[in-house]
């Protein structure tokens, strides 16, 4: 096969999978919206169970949902019936998901999830199964035909079932009125929590390095070279006067300047771009990005506190 058929055979799985969530789309209807009624009213948690490829996708959802305020659980359908059902409670909503309805592990544990939890809601793509027949409510999830070359392996069920999981979490985020603030609440770690929670405080230089107005050039170089961000803050007492970068050096050198007599005073750039230790990372790093500057200096309450540099940002997975 050459690459050209091998891009059209990418192609038309794409196209398989597009027409089937079109197709879902448009049949979506009030056992959809029961379903998230169901959910949202419930007074325990959301047990969500599956086996095989149902079962990767219940995981998934699963995780959408836990991190968008709507307690879950999974239990795969296997495991149940050996001990696993002690997770569920009389007041938890079941979420069956399973393509035919009717694996014996389904079959199964269908009624036995009925009679434990509240109500059953059934995602399958057999609308006449036996799940189907046991579900209090029941997604349609069928499709017309798989993107796999064989028509066999799970691809464009498994897509339009994870589209369906992520409807219901966005749903319900509308109907708790889920916000920004509660999302970092449950992702404080890793680059979503950062981006949403970290202050410019909690990413300042190591050091502070600082001189005064009448500084000479060897004071700068060493002040320079000890912040490892290539930049000295110009200060006098508590107010900041200007920055002095190596940038300004090499120019103030170009100049021809006499070295005995120049002081910080006169390289400095006045009124830098500050930015106050409580502000949120996010802003100082869009702040860096629209003057296109690598280091911000750092203010509590208009007194000099240190140096934030893009790079440590960038480090840290903050964007602006």
């Amino acid at each position: 096969m050459d690459d050209n058929a091998l891009l059209q055979t990418a192609i038309r799985a794409f196209e398989i999978e597009t027409d089937s969530l079109i197709r879902t789309r448009s049949g979506l209807g009030p056992e959809f919206v029961r379903a998230v009624r169901a959910i949202d009213d419930g007074r325990g948690k959301l047990i969500v169970t599956g086996i095989g490829k149902s079962a990767h996708v219940g995981n998934k959802i699963v995780a959408t949902l836990n991190s968008t305020g709507t307690p879950s659980q999974f239990v795969h359908a296997a495991e149940a019936i050996h001990g696993d059902l002690g997770a569920v409670a009389p007041d938890d909503v079941v979420l069956c998901i399973s393509n035919s309805g009717n694996s014996p592990e389904i079959v199964n544990i269908a009624p036995i999830l009925k009679k434990y939890g509240s109500k059953l809601i059934a995602m399958t793509g057999n609308l006449h199964s036996r799940l189907a027949e046991q579900a209090d409510i029941v997604l349609d999830s069928s499709v017309e035909k798989e993107a796999c070359p064989n028509r066999l392996a799970p691809t464009s069920s498994t897509t339009v079932q994870m589209v369906l999981g992520d409807a219901l979490a966005v749903c319900l985020m509308e109907l708790k009125g889920f916000k920004q603030e509660d999302f970092a609440r449950f992702h404080p770690g890793g680059a979503l929590g950062k981006n949403l929670t970290a202050t410019v405080g909690l990413f300042l230089s190591e050091n502070k390095p600082e001189v005064n107005a009448d500084a000479n050039i060897r004071e700068i170089i060493i002040s320079i070279s000890g912040s490892r961000h290539g930049i000295t803050v110009v200060t006098e007492g508590t107010e900041i006067l200007g920055v002095i970068t190596d940038g300004d050096l090499r120019r103030m050198l170009l100049n021809g300047d006499p070295l005995d007599e120049v002081r910080a005073r006169d390289v400095m750039s006045r009124n830098p771009r500050t930015v106050e230790k409580t502000a949120m990372a996010r802003d100082a790093m869009a702040t860096l990005k629209r003057y296109n500057i690598g280091q911000l200096v750092v203010t509590d309450q208009g007194s000099y506190s240190g140096i934030i540099d893009l790079h440590k940002l960038l480090d840290e997975g903050i964007n602006g």
